[in-house]
């Protein structure tokens, strides 16, 4: 026994065990912070994937010819007839007006000499965005932008968001029971641009 133990007239107790550590917080907070980490990670993926933000930073470019259907029929080399297959008939044409994305250009109806029909964009451009769809739809192009999608029939995903590109009409569909084309973000539900077709003269 101690002297200062003889003094108090007390007996210190053996050590019967080590005291708790205090290591188990941190480890929770790091794997908190791993967590949150891995969160955050899935997170930017799925806007990555979803909303597709990168888009707005390039431009899709396209540039189609004028479509013909001479390629597709043959004709005798430099005939008249040859010539004016060469040469589609306009129906209708509009220009654009800029929607939720500030839109140019000018979209043509146009019949070839085998009767199909084709809209095409010509000095088009707009901003690049997820999934964009070209539609032929009965609202005006300043309508209402929820009526859009009411009555319209979908001529594809937009090839470019800058160029001239033609979109060929599904057999049977009359592109005069329709009054506009529209460039439609089928992920925002949104027109990018639209343009009235007026029958052409």
């Amino acid at each position: 026994m101690t002297r200062a133990n003889e003094a108090s007239g007390r007996t210190r107790e053996p050590a019967t065990g080590s005291r708790p550590t205090r290591a188990r917080p941190r480890v929770w907070r790091s794997k908190a912070v791993w967590l949150m980490a891995a969160a955050l990670a899935v997170l930017a993926a799925a806007t990555l994937v979803w909303f597709q933000p990168q888009k707005l930073l390039y431009d899709q470019r396209v540039d189609e010819a004028s479509p013909s259907a001479v390629a597709e029929q043959p004709r005798p080399t430099g005939s008249a007839a040859a010539r004016a297959a060469a040469e589609p008939v306009e129906l209708a044409s509009g220009s654009f007006a800029s929607r939720e994305h500030p839109t140019d250009g000018t979209a043509r109806v146009l019949r070839l000499s085998d009767d199909r029909v084709i809209v095409r964009f010509e000095g088009f451009s707009t901003s690049n965005g997820p999934v964009l769809l070209v539609w032929l739809s009965k609202n005006p192009a300043l309508g209402p932008i929820e009526a859009f999608d009411d009555d319209h029939v979908s001529l594809g995903p937009l090839k470019g968001n800058i160029g001239n590109q033609n979109y060929a009409l599904p057999v049977g569909v009359d592109s005069t029971a329709y009054t506009s084309v529209v460039v439609w973000c089928d992920r925002f539900d949104v027109p990018f641009g639209a343009a009235d077709l007026e029958p052409s003269t």
